[in-house]
């Protein structure tokens, strides 16, 4: 099993070094992410538990490490955690399915033998 707390804390020294070679590029980043947050009209843990369901889709594990860290200082449970998650899981199957859809348009499209 990964040890998380360390891969966290490598990835952010890993990016420390990224932003001292290209400063502009994160504080864009860090733009980025803290005005998703600027309307105020959903709570901060709403926000990373949204955050962590994103990270599964996106198959992210910094992203995991970092938001999963955060949902838990702002008191998101382990139930409300497996909510979120499982919407992502839906939300994965959903595009699954969709998709297949493009299979057979594929073959439908291939030229008759």
């Amino acid at each position: 099993m990964q040890d998380w707390n360390t891969y966290r804390d490598v990835l952010l020294n890993r990016v420390g070094d990224f932003a001292k070679l290209s400063p502009e590029v994160l504080r864009g980043l860090q733009t980025i992410e803290s005005s998703a947050t600027k309307t105020g009209k959903l709570e901060l843990k709403i926000h990373e538990l949204i955050a962590l369901a994103v990270a599964v889709t996106t198959r992210c594990d910094g992203c995991i490490s970092v938001h999963a860290k955060k949902a838990v200082a702002l008191g998101a449970s382990n139930e409300e955690i497996a909510e979120a998650l499982g919407t992502a899981i839906a939300l994965n199957a959903g595009a699954a399915l969709t998709y297949t859809a493009r299979v057979f348009d594929t073959i439908g499209a291939l030229p008759k033998q």
